[in-house]
């Protein structure tokens, strides 16, 4: 990660650039905690899954805790034993579905759910900031690349060189990220925003209409 770089921020500059598959990732992370779920609504224990499936107890939790890659060969007995198809255990939409499904992705205690696929150009992000009894201190950072927020619910505090702002809900700021910048919960309180990103400094382009006395 280059230095000066917030976790977050590398972790949208990376999937911008494209260097890892949307598709593959998002839906092997999010493997687990549907397995975890679909365990836990059929009132199964692990021992009773590992029993049916012949997937032993140890497997079956490192799958739901993320720290076992997913593969064809686990899938398909848990499939089995759930009673489900396949795609219902990674997430796949059913075919000739039009919908758009947003795949959550949980990094770094915060939650982003893409609203853009493309690699490259300007990126759109919904961003989920949990509550918290202590907000962190701000961390400046800097990096290329040009952001423009909305916030949706609660109070943004965006730290902005040596400007400290609260943006409520219904404020937008748009701001050049190689200025020392933090975002973050002014209050405690979880705040949920939108993110367009652009790593080579693409800007929102608004246009308005006037109206007519």
């Amino acid at each position: 990660m280059a230095r000066g770089v917030p976790e977050w921020h590398a972790f949208l500059r990376f999937r911008q650039d494209g260097r890892v598959s949307d598709d593959i990732e998002d839906v092997l992370h999010a493997v687990g905690p549907r397995l975890r779920a679909l365990r836990r609504t059929r009132g199964l224990t692990l021992a009773e899954v590992a029993g049916t499936t012949g997937v032993s107890e140890s497997t079956l939790s490192r799958l739901e805790s993320g720290q076992r890659r997913a593969s064809l060969e686990l899938l398909l007995p848990l499939a089995r034993a759930y009673r489900v198809p396949l795609d219902d255990l990674v997430g796949a939409p059913r075919t000739g579905d039009p919908r758009v499904h947003l795949a959550p992705i949980h990094r770094y205690g915060m939650t982003f759910v893409p609203l853009s696929r493309r690699p490259g150009g300007m990126q759109a992000y919904k961003m989920l900031i949990p509550g918290s009894d202590r907000p962190p201190e701000p961390v400046h950072q800097t990096h290329d690349g040009h952001e423009w927020l909305y916030v949706l619910h609660g109070n943004l505090r965006l730290v902005l060189g040596e400007h400290d702002l609260v943006l409520p809900a219904g404020e937008a700021a748009e701001f050049d990220t190689t200025l020392p910048h933090w975002l973050g919960s002014a209050d405690g309180t979880a705040v949920e925003l939108l993110i367009l990103f652009g790593q080579h400094g693409e800007r929102a382009h608004l246009r308005a209409r006037a109206t007519r006395d």
